[in-house]
């Protein structure tokens, strides 16, 4: 989706008919985050929940419930009442979750009511500055040459970064040995010791080190340039076809959540991610802000989670749990 057509889609969510807010909510709302503080996830959620308190009259209550995949936040979300006061934090993470997981106690498109994407943010094929692979189109050719001798770095089996990286190998016809690493800090010390020779990760936790010219940028993972490094190119601009991959962040309910409860916390959300501050605040840590209509974000949920479980599956990753 282009970035007009984002704005255009926004601005008509902005028009989307809503209950009284003081009818909808009585009482606080919870957003139930599947990670840690600190990360993109759980920044997202606190700014979007400062922001939209005020539009919704009621305080919004960030809860970290981390572990498992996912697995520990969505049973906290399935335990609570389907009435609109208790979401969850949706992402790449949750559709992976789906074909990854043996005992999920959800199933997403079933158990899971969209409400709106709050943001996305592409992931980044870096090397250290001093790589001899130049641009993507260099990688392909080195990992066709050498089958099976290049080493390209993630982290967590199953992550999208480490999945983005498995897509990337199916949709070049390549072959190389991908090493997982616990967190990104670990990463980037392989890669910069040359352990591995390029990494796939998320853009915000590598920001710093790639405008101080520490590691170097051969392409974007997203169909459109990053806003936050518009002089890099897409793989698709540099030849992957059919490669388009954002991670993002979403919020969601229980299914059989009131239709006025979805409706009015879209139209917060959306309200919100016009303001210049939100905006820079989810800009600051590498998020494109989104919004949209309930609809795009369960189309994007069930795409997402057909096209993993497909990576998953020929990638040969063994379910978990």
């Amino acid at each position: 989706m282009s970035r007009i057509t984002r704005r255009a889609t926004l601005a008509a969510a902005l028009t989307l008919p809503v209950a009284a807010r003081a009818q909808t909510f009585n009482r606080p709302i919870r957003i139930i985050v599947p990670f840690g503080t600190g990360g993109v996830a759980d920044l997202t959620a606190r700014a979007v929940a400062q922001n939209i308190q005020p539009i919704l009259g009621q305080p919004v209550v960030v809860e970290n419930r981390p572990g498992a995949g996912g697995i520990v936040a969505a049973q906290a979300l399935m335990q609570a009442p389907a009435d609109g006061h208790t979401l969850m934090v949706a992402s790449n993470g949750t559709a992976i979750s789906a074909s990854l997981f043996r005992n999920m106690p959800l199933d997403p498109p079933k158990d899971l009511a969209p409400i709106v994407i709050m943001g996305a943010f592409p992931i980044a094929i870096v090397v250290k500055p001093d790589s001899p692979i130049k641009d993507v189109a260099d990688l392909v050719a080195r990992m066709k040459a050498e089958p099976g001798k290049l080493n390209i770095g993630t982290i967590t089996r199953g992550s999208t970064q480490n999945l983005s990286a498995e897509l990337f190998k199916i949709r070049t016809g390549t072959q190389a040995e991908t090493v997982v690493f616990p967190q990104t800090p670990q990463l980037v010390t392989a890669l910069l010791r040359g352990d591995v020779d390029a990494a796939f990760e998320i853009t915000g936790p590598i920001f710093g080190q790639i405008q101080s010219g520490a590691i170097r940028v051969l392409g974007v993972t997203s169909a459109e340039r990053a806003a936050n490094l518009p002089n890099v190119p897409t793989l698709q601009q540099q030849g992957v076809p059919d490669y388009d991959v954002s991670s993002w962040n979403a919020l969601v309910a229980r299914a059989g959540t009131p239709a006025e409860a979805i409706t009015a916390i879209n139209r917060a959300v959306n309200e919100a991610l016009v303001k210049p501050e939100l905006r820079n605040a989810l800009t600051a840590v590498g998020v494109e802000p989104r919004g949209g209509t309930p609809a795009q974000m369960g189309a994007l949920l069930a795409a997402d989670t057909a096209r993993w479980a497909e990576v998953i599956q020929k990638a040969g990753i063994a379910q978990q749990g």
